[in-house]
């Protein structure tokens, strides 16, 4: 297995379609069918800006899934203390490729680059429908510490 960074925008969108059906199945009244030349193109607008970067997982050559994390600057204000952190955007890994341990690399690396890059906190959000997301970042030993509600009126 191989982990790097990587800048090429058409294997991401096409690797992004795993977490978007995901995502589509849980709230079609939010996202759109998997469109791979709308994802492209978006992609190639952000992929190159200096605050991401996009994790490439491999193995025996074959790219099965990614990650898309932000280097975060949180500044001090009247209400908080300044803090840094690494914002993950999204994680996909081919549907068949999943339970075994792919994610958990991905992270570990996640958490290697916020060491190295002298930040302590990573940071998150996922669908509350998203069961696999959820099971994974706590048995991860991330922690809760906002709730984002709506209301329909």
């Amino acid at each position: 297995m191989k982990i790097s960074r990587t800048n090429d925008f058409e294997l991401v969108a096409k690797l992004n379609k795993y977490v978007h059906d995901l995502h589509k199945n849980l709230y079609p009244e939010y996202f759109k069918e998997y469109n791979f030349e709308g994802i492209k193109t978006f992609f190639q607008k952000v992929i190159d800006k200096e605050e991401f970067a996009f994790l490439l997982l491999e193995d025996d050559g074959q790219p099965l899934g990614y990650a898309w994390i932000e280097f975060r600057n949180y500044p001090e204000n009247a209400f908080k203390k300044a803090y840094k952190s690494v914002y993950v955007h999204q994680i996909s890994i081919s549907e068949n490729q999943r339970k075994k341990g792919y994610g958990s690399k991905l992270m570990e690396e996640v958490t290697n680059i916020a060491k190295t890059n002298g930040i302590n906190k990573i940071e998150l959000d996922y669908w509350f429908n998203n069961e696999i997301a959820k099971n994974f970042y706590k048995k991860s030993d991330f922690v809760k510490y906002r709730e984002f509600i709506y209301k329909d009126i």
